[in-house]
């Protein structure tokens, strides 16, 4: 028979499945993040294994985590946590407009994209889209992710067993991902206006300090500016120069 708490005729693991849902939703575990193993859940909330392991059953059937070979992880639609220095993924996003949505799919990108990641062709990737909707106008973004990028970050590797282009995809962390897996940011943004609408496209290029391709972005919005293009590099967490040596290349 199911263990209940003292005051409440539920389950003990019920509780812990709720206890649990509200730390994932007060950012302790950002979305898309490993939750602990479930040896450190129990110490942390003082049950046995089994009870956490019946807990995030509960969660997992309600869609607010999911399972791989390499654990469980959030994944609550909610804004992942940031740093006032963070910036945001993708270009453009902004996430106090009033719709917005964000999928990911594992397909064959953009000829464009292909040949800016340095894939061959015809080889699928991970592909993430963006779109947003509110009084300032619409925008939408399409991000393609190169080999190097799934190969070196794990958080976003993760996603290629969940890209099915309908579970909603919170990736707005992903340049705190790279940076934290050693990699330094080099992005190039391209501003331009397009030819008889009020919109603008801007393409994000980033690599590493290797030169290595990370991402490329189309994004597409409402606007009326002249083209600019500026550039800056955010270096990788807690390095202050890249190693003289870069890493074996990833195969294309």
């Amino acid at each position: 028979m199911a263990r209940t708490t003292p005051h409440e005729d539920q389950p003990l693991y019920w509780r812990i499945a709720t206890q649990l849902l509200g730390e994932l939703r007060d950012g302790t575990v950002p979305p898309g993040e490993r939750l602990p193993g479930e040896r450190r859940l129990a110490e942390h909330f003082g049950v046995s294994r089994e009870t956490v392991r019946q807990a995030l059953e509960v969660l997992r059937r309600s869609g607010l985590v999911s399972t791989d070979r390499r654990g469980s992880h959030a994944a609550l639609p909610s804004e992942p946590v940031r740093t006032p220095s963070a910036l945001a993924f993708p270009v453009g996003a902004a996430h106090t407009r009033t719709a917005d949505r964000a999928t990911v799919t594992w397909e064959t990108p953009p000829p464009e994209h292909a040949e800016a990641l340095g894939l061959a062709p015809h080889r699928p990737t991970l592909v993430h889209r963006y779109e947003s909707a509110g009084t300032a106008g619409r925008r939408t973004a399409v991000t393609s992710f190169s080999a190097v990028a799934l190969a070196e970050v794990e958080e976003l590797g993760r996603y290629r067993d969940r890209a099915d282009g309908t579970t909603a995809a919170q990736l707005g962390r992903a340049y705190d991902w790279m940076r934290r897996a050693g990699l330094t940011l080099h992005h190039r943004d391209s501003i331009t206006p397009l030819a008889d609408t009020p919109s603008v496209r801007v393409t994000r290029r980033v690599h590493d300090q290797y030169a290595r391709p990370l991402e490329i972005t189309d994004l597409v919005l409402d606007a009326q500016q002249d083209a600019l293009v500026y550039e800056f590099t955010l270096p990788a967490d807690g390095s202050t120069s890249a190693p003289p040596t870069p890493p074996g290349p990833v195969p294309r």
